[in-house]
């Protein structure tokens, strides 16, 4: 049994009234003022993968998608680009063009060379023209421009050989969010083609350095997925590294040295006001968030050993989790919030032990020779990611258990990986061999697909954030 569309786009393409006034970018479009659900074909909940959906990387590496410009029914002058919405269209599509080819599994056909379609193809399209192109998927969509210069943004995802629509959704957003929207609509057609989760509508914050090695500046900076929309969070005054955004994406925590004192604080996006959770003269390292958000885990140094402990977020007593001669850092909490991977060189060498949340059962995982830093483990649980050290610093992968250990890249000097929100891709940062100079680098799981990501300075210390509410 065929399910209907219950979200009618169609008819919103033709009125702007039957909008409802939402101001939360990800709700979808909405008619009669309240949010309905987006019901797509299929025989219910056991029906297995939807049609168009494509599991296998090779084959969608070869899948073609087309990604025309988007269209506008009155090309007008916006806030967000002043040539007006046609050619804002287009920006929003080699926004989607590029995201969706920067993540290596597809090799997606861009605006620049494919026709325009005409705003009325958008919900019917000319098949003709798609199928002598060799498309098999198409993205089509429309930006509209209302009088209180809000964007309306409509994607829509169709199955060329079957002409057949197999998503839509669209966004209410102001005119600095449409690289939101375009980011909304990228992991709209990632998640129906792959049947993942995904990641694309997310934030990096990351440590940028300038000034001389011996006399590094280091600001909290934050940005999008693909680079864009920078911005400093602190002054360089203070010291500042290793970020974490919350299991929520309204905070960062991050580490702070003022005249040498380190301080743990946590950022309020929304307010830009940051709170101290603890503070104290013994060196302080790597701060992170436990998964419900309520306490953060972090490494002090006392009369020369280096333990974990655990803090509330809202400051008050530490608790010690491990207690052995040695130094133990970089603690990282399971997704269930059961676990903590960390490093510690206790056997001579630094390597990664795992133990349960109350700092209990903890044993070594990593044997496969070399040493095992910064564990990081994945959304997703199935895999720790950590630097490995076997001469040159290289991301790695491998089990919870220490298994299956693969090396995802090859430079010089690759540490500090971050996951994206879907596990499939970690970021990192890499040094340049001789000059010193470091930036931020993503690869995916497979290891052949490896991509830098543009700082306007140095960049160390990436934090992968949750998707954005």
């Amino acid at each position: 049994m065929k399910l209907p569309l219950v979200l009618t786009l169609a008819a919103s393409l033709l009125s702007t009234s039957a909008l409802a006034q939402n101001q939360d970018l990800g709700q979808p479009l909405v008619e009669g003022g309240e949010v309905e659900e987006l019901a797509i074909e299929g025989d219910g909940d056991d029906a297995g993968p939807l049609r168009g959906t494509v599991t296998d990387e090779s084959a969608l590496q070869n899948l073609g998608i087309a990604i025309p410009a988007f269209a506008t029914d009155r090309d007008r002058p916006t806030p967000a680009n002043a040539s007006g919405t046609a050619a804002l269209g287009r920006e929003v599509a080699r926004v989607i063009t590029a995201n969706l080819r920067n993540n290596g599994l597809f090799e997606p056909t861009g605006p620049d060379a494919l026709p325009t379609p005409g705003f009325p193809q958008i919900t019917s399209p000319a098949w003709s023209n798609w199928t002598g192109r060799g498309a098999e998927m198409l993205v089509h969509g429309y930006v509209r421009a209302r009088d209180d210069d809000r964007l309306v943004v409509g994607c829509y995802l169709y199955d060329v050989a079957l002409q057949d629509e197999l998503v839509r959704e669209g966004w209410v957003v102001p005119p600095a969010d449409w690289r939101r929207a375009a980011h909304k609509c990228s992991d709209l057609i990632y998640a129906r083609l792959t049947g993942e989760d995904p990641f694309f509508d997310s934030r990096i914050a990351y440590i940028a350095e300038t000034g001389p090695k011996d006399n590094r500046v280091k600001r909290l900076a934050v940005m999008d997925s693909d680079g864009a929309n920078h911005r400093f969070l602190t002054l360089g005054s203070a010291t500042a590294l290793t970020p974490r955004y919350s299991p929520d994406y309204s905070k960062i925590l991050y580490l702070s040295y003022v005249d040498g004192n380190p301080r743990i604080y946590v950022y309020d996006i929304g307010s830009g006001t940051q709170t101290l959770v603890t503070e104290n003269a013994n060196p302080t390292i790597a701060p992170r968030w436990s998964p419900d958000g309520r306490s953060i885990v972090y490494s002090m140094a006392v009369a020369g050993n280096t333990d974990i402990y655990r803090v509330p977020v809202t400051g008050g007593r530490s608790v010690r989790l491990t207690d052995t001669p040695g130094i133990d850092i970089a603690g990282s909490y399971s997704p269930d919030g059961s676990k903590i991977v960390f490093e510690s060189d206790r056997s001579g060498t630094q390597q990664c032990y795992v133990m349960d949340a109350d700092g209990s059962n903890q044993r070594r995982i990593s044997f496969f020779g070399g040493r095992c830093a910064t564990p990081e483990w994945s959304p997703r649980g199935d895999q720790i990611a950590f630097t490995r050290i076997a001469g040159d610093f290289n991301v790695a992968v491998m089990s919870p258990a220490g298994r299956n250990m693969r090396v995802l890249t090859g430079g010089w000097q690759d540490e500090a990986p971050t996951w994206a929100p879907n596990g499939r891709i970690i970021q990192f940062f890499r040094t340049a061999r001789n000059a010193g100079d470091s930036s931020l680098w993503q690869v995916d799981l497979t290891g052949r697909n490896e991509r830098k990501l543009p700082t306007p300075v140095d960049a160390s210390d990436p934090a992968w954030g949750p998707i954005r509410p």
